[in-house]
């Protein structure tokens, strides 16, 4: 028997639907949920796709999670859209207030939407990606709960804090990067506990503030900034653009809800569109091409742009479905049955 599971991109968006309408989430959560878990496991994310189905349920039944809350749009000014997410996912309120943040993108050159008191479990390049597929440029922050030392530091303090950019090229795919300002997000080494493998020593620190290859000691302990100082430092950008900037709170003041208590997963988000037209005007297009010479550089040197084999991945899985642990499969078709 084999180890893992088959399904179309399809039968994946209907087994995502079924678990977490199973467990009370509104259809347009659980909509906006499986656009962005399906769209990550189909660009083999693993860490942000299926899998993360399960921490959803999980907080929602811990009681951390509202399922149905309609997010609130606020035109804070010009150039400003917050949304809160009133303790629901964060997907929903992305989608609700991405056509404020292009409508005033192209008005201001520049614009920024908040969301506020959301739950944000999930990869930042689908979001980025959306804003560069309407020609423009985007970029995207959030702070996360305190799984990561401060550089000189030995306990948890600041979040894996991801960024994404995204730059788009007309006829080809966007120069896009999404990465955690730790050595790796906190759900490859999750699921390197699932599957009962070492880290790399460099990835985290146990509870004594020494360097570990267990995962789960890792998990107990302190995750680690990628490049030293300057991870940590931003990082730290990251908590205060995401959270004091926007009126919402500091990684450290949230904590995962538990079965015995709901917890406070509930933070910020920041997302600016540049609007290239706006700034450039009739002149554009010909910086856009301009900018073309430095992907030219990089391949010709041999190197790889970032998202490549995300994109590979991608036209894969369109093809031949996606691929999944038959344990995780397991565990989602429990959900619905469990509902």
């Amino acid at each position: 028997m084999s180890d893992f599971v088959t399904l179309s991109v399809e039968q994946a968006g209907k087994l995502s639907l079924a678990v977490l309408e199973g467990n009370g989430f509104s259809h347009d959560h659980a909509a906006a949920i499986t656009r962005s878990v399906v769209a990550a496991q189909s660009d083999e994310c693993h860490s942000h796709g299926l899998y993360r189905l399960i921490g959803c349920v999980q907080t929602a039944r811990n009681g951390a999670l509202d399922t149905h809350a309609e997010p609130e749009i606020i035109d804070q000014a010009p150039a400003i859209t917050k949304v809160n997410a009133h303790k629901a996912c964060s997907l929903l309120s992305f989608e609700m207030g991405l056509p404020f943040l292009i409508e005033k993108s192209r008005a201001c050159g520049i614009s920024v939407l908040a969301i506020n008191n959301s739950f944000h479990f999930s990869a930042l390049w689908p979001e980025v990606e959306a804003i560069s597929s309407q020609g423009l440029v985007g970029l995207a922050m959030t702070p996360t709960h305190a799984f990561v030392a401060p550089t000189g530091g030995t306990k948890p303090l600041l979040g894996t804090n991801p960024i994404a950019f995204s730059w788009p090229r007309p006829g080809r795919t966007p120069y896009t990067f999404d990465f955690a300002t730790s050595m790796i997000a906190r759900g490859e080494i999750e699921l390197h506990r699932r599957a009962g493998k070492p880290i790399p020593d460099d990835w985290a620190i146990d509870k004594a503030g020494v360097p570990t290859t267990d995962a789960t000691k890792a998990l107990e302990g302190a995750m680690l900034t990628f490049g030293g100082h300057k991870g940590s430092a931003l990082s730290t950008m990251i908590g205060l653009l995401a959270g004091p900037l926007i009126g919402d709170v500091l990684g450290h003041e949230t904590h995962a809800a538990s079965e015995d208590a709901p917890g406070k997963p509930h933070h910020g988000e920041i997302i600016i569109a540049f609007c290239p037209e706006t700034f450039l005007g009739a002149d554009a297009q010909k910086h856009l091409e301009h900018a073309e010479d430095l992907f030219e550089g990089i391949i010709e040197q041999g190197a790889r742009l970032p998202s490549q084999r995300r994109f590979e991945a991608r036209e894969r899985s369109r093809e031949n479905g996606v691929t999944i642990p038959k344990a995780l499969h397991d565990e989602l078709v429990a959900l619905v049955v469990k509902r």
